[in-house]
């Protein structure tokens, strides 16, 4: 898996970072910040939920084969 962040989409809701703190955190303006692009596997479920809930889709999960 592999989480990215589209910064000029973000809106700044939060969901992300309430959802997957240990992944997504917000800077001091509200914006969405990616801390570890690759999720641990117990992070991933919460990771998913992330990228389903932004409203603006400006998180992006792509799951790769290892």
């Amino acid at each position: 898996m592999r989480v990215s962040a589209d910064r000029t989409l973000c809106v700044g809701a939060g969901l992300c970072a309430l959802t997957a703190p240990g992944i997504f955190d917000q800077d001091d303006e509200g914006v969405v910040t990616v801390l570890r692009s690759d999720p641990a596997g117990d992070d991933r479920p919460a990771v998913r939920e992330a990228g389903m809930l932004c409203p603006s889709r400006a998180v992006q999960v792509v799951e790769v084969d290892t």
